[in-house]
């Protein structure tokens, strides 16, 4: 029997200790509206253990072979696959076909705002997404409009999810201990998720205006070759950080009218 799996820093791996925090991240799934859950990233299953014994079927995903041989060991239930892949890489269709799963985790550092935007990818398949991540990560993830953090994760993630920040976990309770707070958050998934504009266009001006982030948007966006109508419109005096997720959207409603009209 293994023993002991040693955590590997090119993978990102810092394994929870913690038992009560283990079971407090398993209960902030609220099981509403899907059946699956998909924890990436289960290392030694200190979460996973919490996670099997609710009524629901786990798929526990890990790139360590380490890791699932230890988890093949010892987690003998029947609603739980482990699977060895890489979340990024993977189809998630081959896994769940078309039915809706939940993706949590104690998510690897170094990709974890990657796994975010895959989530976002598959959405209309996701009715929640929970887990920890570095704090200020989880923080930005869950910033409103007007502060210092908020940036092109907040509104793109804020667009289809409601996103709440839960708690703040120590580095203590981590083998190793990573150099920074952890924090758990929760995000839902929004009723209507349907974007009332162009998707692509959306990522793209959202982008573009946080990459020049302390320019107005009339600067940071002239590459989009709008009208000087449009630009007279007064949401171009603002800078980024200043539009709520609905704003963002509508400015990108008035872009894509206005290319409209341009080209007429």
């Amino acid at each position: 029997m293994s023993k002991h799996v040693r955590a590997k820093k090119h993978l990102g791996q810092h394994f929870l200790t913690d038992e009560r925090i283990a079971e407090k991240i398993a209960d902030t799934l609220t099981l509403e509206g899907y059946k699956n859950v998909l924890e990436i990233g289960p290392g030694m299953g200190v979460l996973t253990k919490y996670i099997v014994q609710k009524n629901i079927e786990v798929v526990a995903m890990d790139l360590d072979s380490d890791s699932i041989t230890y988890l093949l060991e010892h987690f003998p239930q029947e609603n739980l696959q482990v699977l060895e892949a890489d979340f990024l890489k993977t189809d998630l269709t081959d896994i769940f076909g078309d039915e809706p799963y939940a993706i949590t985790g104690n998510f690897p550092y170094n990709i974890s705002t990657q796994i975010v935007f895959k989530a976002i990818e598959n959405r209309t398949q996701v009715p929640e997404f929970t887990g920890m991540f570095q704090k200020e990560v989880a923080q930005r993830i869950c910033a409103k409009e007007g502060n210092k953090i908020y940036g092109i994760l907040s509104v793109l993630t804020q667009a289809f999810f409601d996103a709440e920040y839960l708690f703040t976990v120590k580095p203590g309770v981590f083998n190793p201990p990573p150099k920074v707070d952890s924090g758990v958050l929760r995000l839902r998934r929004k009723g209507n998720f349907n974007l009332p504009c162009d998707e692509s266009l959306l990522f793209t001006v959202v982008k573009m205006a946080f990459q020049q982030r302390r320019k107005t948007l009339r600067n940071s966006l002239k590459n989009l070759n709008l009208s000087d109508k449009l630009k007279e419109d007064a949401i171009f005096g603002q800078r980024p950080e200043q539009l709520s997720v609905p704003q963002f959207i509508s400015l990108t409603q008035k872009i894509a009218q206005d290319a409209v009209s341009t080209n007429h």
